[in-house]
């Protein structure tokens, strides 16, 4: 997934870029707002409003105009005027400095939770339906029946359909951050999904990394 990250702070600006990269996100950096108007399109935005050519707001504020995309304000301005400005000109979310690469991983996925389902047809690859706003799936027009983290795992490697998720990335997206468990609770609901998907996906383990699922 496309990230576009508006930061003129260097050092936050590449500890941000590893962070979201290690979570599976394809992030591009730039420093001022007139180089994030121009940069084209993207899934997602961050945008900080220190910037060195014009406030960040003004950058919310134009690509909100523009169209749709989510957009997650972080800034070391936490006076409440400036969030509910923020806010109230377009921006999905507002995070404040400081703040670690797990949050921010948090609020981007619960934006794009709130942006995307409620627009999204059932996706069909091949012979697999998948209904994300009825957590419902089909092969060959029959329903498959899916405890919720079945589910879950199989919404999320779909997100993406050929790129390879590492296990810690699975666990916290699916199970949350918080799961102390054996990652081996990850490898049996895989090998669920196997069998009932068949042939029409195929759910592959990279060995050392992680699993990627490979759709028609």
């Amino acid at each position: 997934m496309r990230v576009l990250l508006v930061e003129d702070d260097e050092p936050i600006a590449e500890s941000l870029t590893r962070g979201l990269s290690r979570y599976g996100f394809e992030v591009t950096w730039v420093r001022t707002g007139a180089e994030a108007l121009t940069a084209g399109e993207f899934a997602l935005v961050l945008v900080d409003l220190g910037l060195p050519d014009m406030d960040g707001l003004d950058v919310c504020r134009e690509l909100r105009a523009r169209g749709d995309v989510p957009i997650i304000v972080i800034s070391a301005r936490s006076d409440e005027v400036d969030r509910v400005v923020g806010l109230e000109i377009g921006a999905d979310d507002y995070v404040t400095k400081p703040f670690g690469v797990r949050e921010v991983v948090a609020r981007m996925r619960a934006v794009l939770r709130r942006v995307q389902p409620a627009q999204r047809e059932p996706e069909v690859h091949g012979r697999v339906r998948i209904d994300r706003r009825g957590r419902r799936v089909h092969l060959d027009g029959d329903e498959v029946e899916l405890t919720p983290k079945e589910f879950d795992l199989l919404s999320f490697l779909a997100e993406e359909p050929g790129a390879v998720f590492t296990r810690e990335q699975i666990m916290e997206a699916v199970w949350d951050e918080n799961w102390f468990g054996p990652t081996k609770t990850l490898d049996v609901h895989v090998g669920v999904l196997r069998r009932k998907l068949g042939d029409a996906a195929s759910l592959e383990t990279v060995r050392g990394v992680g699993f990627r699922l490979v759709l028609p």
